[in-house]
């Protein structure tokens, strides 16, 4: 099955897709359609940056234009090199590219200095000195007015002699800002004489000590867009009041294009956290093993517990693109997965939790070679041979020497199908010292190879097996959502008291079909009865197959909240 294959399905509304080609028909918009993908490279991508991703390249597809990829490094001290790298692996494993080399803010700092030095002259930017302390005093809040700083009055010259300084390195951290001069007693609290500068004493991943102030987002944001020729700036609702700033600076400054901010809703799902300071914790309090645990909403966890690129692009369209965040439910993520690999997995068997069966009627030394389709619906994933031995293995919860008629697996006295095989009896057990059943003895009949018993009794199940002596040992995980709660760490409660305590069980001795042994990793398949699952892109190796499970066959936590 193909990882990067494209989104087919059209089902989500998308606004701003609508209002793009709404723009396009009256003439508002001419030429292409330039799109970025801004990131800031202080943490791995997660769950909710796949929409935008997926948003921002897939209209530059869809309108036939391009789209950036924009690293927004201006906070040197939380960005690293190991984000910036997997972010471009991210994108490209969702299956998208971008125009031209990556982009990076600092590529543009020169010019964006030159443009603090045009609105210094013009008056409209000045040097702060106040603390941060009398800062947020001077600020005011929602209900009160700004009060204008001592400084604001200060002369161009004055201001350009002191922004030097800064730059020089003269001053220490937080004793002076370049400031927008704009409106401190506006309702929009961005508009408040807003930072465009700070001071950061700090060595920066690509231009070194080469500068020792930095541009605030909001100041660099958007006249990088300008420089790009980026035509719609899509950003999510939380800038939806920074927007105003955005267009002032633009309106002030001698950029070379006119960008328009959009915004839309970002992506919350239930049960989840994105929060990367709430994802760090995570990490630093060993509950789980790093950026790409496969229990975490990031896309390097995603992409390892198994979902595929087709399947993230599918959801993303299929919750389409509203104008106000919402919560999705998290099963609508696990159906998009299932559906995908539902139609595209191939099948096999694994037993987890083994117990022998001995079928007493079958020769001792002979290995028969059955054959099984790799796909029910599938002709072309071919078809698999399956070691048929004396002694295979079950699950343990698929036997009980007694139970009642809803029980349809083996039961002393009764017939069950093995799966793609013969049908067989429980004929006996034998038990250690302890009571507990370590074997079962079994009669088979050889006629049912794909038929029912003679005799017109037919069995009550069917079940999965293995070989004892063909099938090969194998770890697997079986993983389940982090959290136990829909909002976790909602109020006063700490997210680690909504952890689900089932969220992670290892089975080390499980055996599976000889063939999956020397799978190579991240390939998906369905273990019969069981679930979804792949091979881990990191620990799976020839001899030592490691496999996660993706998600089960059926929503099992509907049940659950059913319950609840």
């Amino acid at each position: 099955m193909s990882d990067n294959a494209p989104s087919t399905s059209k089902s989500g509304n998308n606004f701003v897709r609508n209002m793009i080609a709404e723009q396009i028909e009256r003439g508002d918009h001419v030429g292409e359609v330039v799109t970025r993908f801004p990131p800031e490279p202080n943490g791995f991508l997660h769950i909710g940056h796949a929409k935008s991703i997926c948003l921002n390249f897939g209209l530059a597809e869809h309108f036939g234009g391009r789209c950036r990829l924009r690293f927004d490094d201006t906070n040197p001290e939380k960005e690293e090199q190991a984000f910036i790298d997997s972010i471009q692996e991210d994108v490209h494993w969702l299956g998208f590219d971008w125009d031209g080399h990556v982009r990076f803010t600092s590529d543009y700092f020169d010019t964006l200095y030159e443009y603090a030095l045009h609105l210094i002259e013009n008056g409209d930017a000045y040097v702060d000195e106040l603390t941060s302390e009398q800062a947020r005093e001077y600020r005011g809040d929602w209900n009160t007015p700004g009060t204008n700083s001592p400084y604001r009055d200060r002369t161009p010259e004055e201001n350009l002699a002191a922004f030097e300084k800064m730059r020089a390195g003269e001053f220490g951290e937080g004793q002076a800002s370049l400031r927008a001069k704009i409106d401190m007693a506006a309702g929009n609290m961005n508009l408040r004489d807003p930072v465009i500068y700070r001071i950061r004493h700090a060595s920066h991943h690509q231009t070194g000590d080469q500068w020792c102030i930095y541009p605030s987002y909001d100041f660099a944001h958007g006249q990088s867009d300008a420089i790009e020729g980026v035509t719609h700036s899509i950003c999510t609702l939380e800038f939806e009041d920074h927007r105003p700033l955005y267009d002032w600076f633009i309106e002030h400054l001698p950029v070379p294009a006119r960008p328009v901010q959009t915004e839309f809703g970002r992506l919350n799902l239930n049960y989840t956290v994105t929060s990367k300071r709430k994802l760090k914790r995570l990490i630093d309090e060993n509950v789980v093993d790093g950026w790409d645990d496969p229990r975490m909403p990031t896309l390097a966890g995603i992409r390892r517990r198994g979902y595929t690129p087709a399947s993230i692009r599918n959801f993303c369209e299929t919750i389409g693109v509203a104008r106000t965040d919402g919560v999705v439910d998290a099963a609508m993520l696990e159906h998009a997965i299932r559906d995908d690999l539902n139609n595209n997995a191939p099948r096999a068997m694994c037993v987890l939790d083994g117990l022998k069966i001995v079928i007493t009627n079958y020769p001792e030394d002979d290995v028969e070679q059955l054959v099984a389709a790799g796909h029910p619906n599938r002709d072309d994933l071919g078809e698999r041979t399956l070691p048929f031995t004396r002694e295979i293995l079950i699950e343990k919860e698929d036997f009980r020497e007694e139970a009642n008629k809803k029980y349809k697996r083996l039961v002393l006295g009764k017939r069950v199908r093995l799966r793609n095989a013969y049908v067989i009896e429980a004929t006996d057990v034998v038990k250690n010292d302890a009571g507990e059943i370590v074997e079962v003895h079994c009669t088979y009949d050889p006629d049912t190879l794909g038929d029912n018993p003679a005799d017109g009794i037919k069995p009550k199940g069917v079940i999965h097996w293995v070989s004892a002596s063909h099938g090969k040992k194998a770890t697997v995980r079986q993983y389940d959502r982090l959290f136990a709660a829909e909002h976790p760490g909602r109020g006063d409660r700490d997210m680690l008291d909504d952890l689900n305590p089932d969220s992670l069980t290892v089975y080390d001795n499980c055996v599976i079909e000889p063939d999956l042994a020397t799978v190579e990793p991240e390939y998906r398949v369905q273990f019969e009865r069981i679930g979804y699952f792949v091979a881990d892109r990191h620990d799976h190796a020839p001899g030592k197959p490691v496999f996660n499970r993706i998600v089960p066959l059926r929503d099992t936590w509907a049940k659950i909240e059913a319950n609840g």
